[in-house]
């Protein structure tokens, strides 16, 4: 600054108020634990409560009161917060059984959902709403490892994910299932058949559920002696699937069994391959993920792994609503997988 030199300079150096970020740094914990730690949340363990009083008293750091005062406010309302496209959320019958897995358990309580579709939240509007006090808390479903704003966001608000969210530095809850036996249970399906040359139809591989359904697949054939077929991302879409069987049969014509890591890309997979001259299973035995609606609206019906995403839906609201009476709950929940026999495989 012009004009200031020296000792001066240093004294507006010295009394620039202490923000919360720069206790947090100088306790070695999160935002979120200092917030809690000035609000008197009981949620905080005796450690780190006793590293942020003495943070707080070498800064000198004095909570604003405002500030305080709407933390301790309620809105009574819950986000959904889905980073997809808005044409893949309601294109994808998942995300219908996890908003009325929600919505089924928030009607028994005084809170709202509030469904917010932001493909990566490129222009921060979704951040905003959601540090600005407009919701208790959040639900986040199908979320991608580029998904940043995320960790922003947890550090203000309880965030309960569905699926492991595969972001470096994140304080939350999750509900999922065991991705990785998923795929395993699926390919060892196909082994069992005798399946020989098996592919798999993979979700983005920026989403932590893609990566470990294929991790399960790709175990089970090398402990069966079998060279794994090739992995084609097919975008968790029905057009994606569609696409990726078409390549498959261009890269792997010998192909006789595919695990296809969700039912809306079988959907679209079953198709191509009867145009190609397979026939399921006798040609080419197809298993899918999720056990959806899709499922049974494929050409042959699809045996899949059942994922039990409206009881994934409840579990995820029942959660947070603890979190928000102030009730604390374990990390993570594992939620059941089933392997649902039909005529595919």
């Amino acid at each position: 600054m012009p004009g200031i030199e020296g000792d001066g300079a240093m004294s507006l150096v010295r009394h620039a108020a202490p923000t919360l970020e720069m206790v947090a740094a100088r306790a070695g914990v999160s935002r979120a634990t200092v917030s809690r730690v000035v609000n008197g949340s009981p949620k905080v363990n005796p450690a780190s409560v006793e590293s942020v009083r003495d943070a707080i008293a070498e800064l000198g750091y004095v909570p604003n009161r405002a500030a305080r005062s709407l933390a301790s406010a309620h809105s009574h309302a819950i986000a959904l917060v889905v980073p997809e496209d808005i044409t893949r959320f309601f294109g994808d019958v998942f995300f219908a059984s996890i908003v009325a897995g929600i919505n089924g358990r928030l009607e028994q309580s005084d809170y709202v959902l509030n469904l917010m579709v932001a493909s990566q939240d490129p222009g921060g509007k979704t951040e905003r709403y959601l540090l600005g006090g407009a919701v208790d808390g959040a639900v986040v479903v199908s979320h991608h490892t580029s998904d940043h704003f995320l960790e922003r966001i947890g550090d203000a608000i309880p965030l309960v994910f569905g699926g492991r969210p595969g972001l470096e530095r994140i304080d939350t809850w999750v509900v999922d299932v065991d991705n990785e036996e998923g795929g395993a249970v699926a390919a060892r399906r196909l082994v069992e058949r005798g399946c020989t040359h098996i592919a798999t139809i993979t979700g983005p591989t920026d989403m932590q559920s893609a990566l470990e359904r294929t991790h399960g697949w790709r175990r089970v054939l090398e402990e069966a002696g079998l060279v794994p077929g090739p992995a084609i991302d097919g975008d968790f879409s029905m057009i994606g699937g569609a696409l990726a069987a078409r390549e498959l049969l261009e890269q792997y014509p010998e192909v006789d069994g595919v695990f296809v890591a969700s039912d809306l890309m079988a959907s679209g997979a079953m198709p191509v391959l009867l145009d190609g001259g397979r026939r399921i299973p006798q040609d080419v035995a197809v298993v899918g993920y999720d056990d959806s609606p899709a499922a049974l609206a494929c050409p042959v019906p699809l045996t899949t792994v059942l994922q039990p995403s409206e009881a994934m839906g409840r579990e995820m609201a029942d959660i947070l609503l603890d979190l928000l009476d102030g009730n604390d709950r374990q990390r993570s929940t594992i939620m059941p997988i089933e392997l649902i026999e039909r005529e595919s495989a």
